[in-house]
């Protein structure tokens, strides 16, 4: 008799569910904004559909169409006279923070916490650009990448303690290939890349281990040259010593005066040209990279070059805690910088999404193809007059790029002003050792 009056009860309880599963087809729809998708070459106002568990981490792309029904969304986000893009991905900055003082960027002072500075800006991925080597990228992973909302990578530094200051990354015996790749391929999904950076000296030693280490683990290699009397020659890095896909950041940098000391520059100043080399060597597949930090941008690099047309391959920030309240700032004040010398919008956003995304080998992300991670950035561009400036000079711009709402793995990680209705906020973490709550 029990099972005869439970089966009905039963019945009508997966009725129900279906109902509900049809009617709130969606955890979340973004209405009405203009979508620019580099990848799927999408460039319109159209509607995003996300599917997943509101408030979850593992929500993808459904649909991007246009007039998507809002009511089959849990939540419904107003993006009209907005833009939405795929998360914004920043493939240089400096987030393995820490208590050691003499460490820097390694576990140190001028590292970051990853989510006090991501979502704000639209940005969904990071890559720490070598602050951690093969000795101390474990820690690293167990405090940042492991904790961290935000999806944090990592460039490994061929120095083994990483950015630990100038005796450890001006030491050739700190640069081990060998140990540098096999911590790479004992953590394949947080190690994209291998990193040389700030070593001085006219030195080739560094560059050929870091190439070494990258060419074991297969994965690309990042340079930032530090300095040398002479300089050590751009051309023979990007045509002698790159594989495609290597990346030289800070790549509009350089002591800019043809003095043939410290770091080369990519613009000829005398003639206000691009090196004809540079030009070439990004035609092969060699990756120009931002990476703006507290001093390692000139407009007298940047401006010349962007009107030439030669754009960079990506925009990163190289943010820390001495560029951050600089001229820097984040993504998207340095976004908006490159639009005021000449970049146009689309460009920059491909700079900052679909082009990183590749340049790291994660071509899930950076993209708003069905299936892929729910990763959105809704972005206002804000008329007015705006003022950039760097260590050489300040510029005008008339477009600054506002992030309004962030969602990280289909859920709202960010909203400036409350666009998402209902607005759901996530669980108050409990101290581990509070006591149940009474009933």
């Amino acid at each position: 008799m029990r099972i005869r009056i439970f089966l009905p009860f039963l019945f009508l309880l997966v009725i129900c569910q279906t109902a509900w599963s049809q009617e709130k087809k969606y955890s979340i729809v973004i209405k009405g904004g203009h979508v620019i998708d580099p990848k799927n070459n999408v460039d319109a106002i159209m509607d995003v559909a996300i599917e997943g568990t509101p408030g979850g981490t593992d929500g993808k792309i459904a649909l991007v169409a246009k007039n998507i029904d809002k009511n089959l969304a849990v939540q419904v986000v107003d993006a009209k006279g907005l833009y939405v893009t795929p998360g914004i991905i920043d493939i240089h900055v400096h987030y393995f923070w820490g208590t050691d003082l003499k460490g820097t960027y390694r576990n140190g002072p001028n590292g970051l916490q990853a989510d006090g500075f991501t979502f704000r800006s639209g940005v969904t991925t990071v890559v720490d650009a070598g602050s951690s080597g093969w000795k101390t990228f474990e820690t690293f992973k167990k405090q940042t990448i492991d904790l961290s909302k935000t999806r944090v990578l990592a460039m490994l530094n061929i120095v083994g303690e990483g950015m630990a200051g100038g005796n450890f990354e001006n030491s050739l015996d700190e640069m081990d290939a060998v140990k540098t790749a096999e911590m790479a391929k004992k953590y394949p999904n947080d190690i994209v890349g291998v990193k040389l950076a700030h070593f001085n000296g006219h030195d080739w030693t560094p560059t050929d281990r870091a190439l070494e280490a990258g060419k074991l683990a297969n994965i690309p290699i990042m340079v930032d040259f530090g300095g040398a009397n002479p300089v050590l020659s751009l051309e023979e890095l990007y045509l002698k010593k790159f594989r495609v896909g290597d990346i030289y950041t800070h790549c509009f940098g350089g002591n800019s005066d043809n003095s043939g000391r410290g770091r080369e520059s990519i613009v000829d100043t005398e003639v206000n040209k691009v090196k004809p080399y540079v030009i070439e060597a990004q035609k092969k597949g060699v990756i120009f990279d931002v990476g703006f930090g507290g001093s390692s941008f000139l407009f007298a690099q940047g401006k010349p070059a962007i009107k030439q047309g030669f754009y960079p391959n990506s925009i990163s920030t190289d943010q820390h805690t001495s560029s951050m309240n600089g001229a820097m700032k984040d993504m998207n004040n340095i976004m908006s910088l490159f639009m005021a010398m000449g970049m146009d919008f689309k460009s920059v956003i491909a700079a900052s999404t679909w082009n990183p995304a590749k340049e790291i080998k994660k071509e899930e992300l950076g993209n708003l193809s069905v299936g892929s991670p729910a990763d959105v950035a809704v972005l206002n561009l804000r008329d007015g007059k705006f003022g950039f400036y760097a260590r050489d000079g300040k510029i005008e711009g008339k477009k600054r790029i506002e992030t309004e709402l962030t969602i990280k793995g289909g859920s709202v990680v960010y909203t400036l002003n409350a666009l998402v209705d209902p607005v759901i906020l996530p669980p108050r973490p409990r101290p581990a050792n509070a006591q149940p709550a009474r009933p």
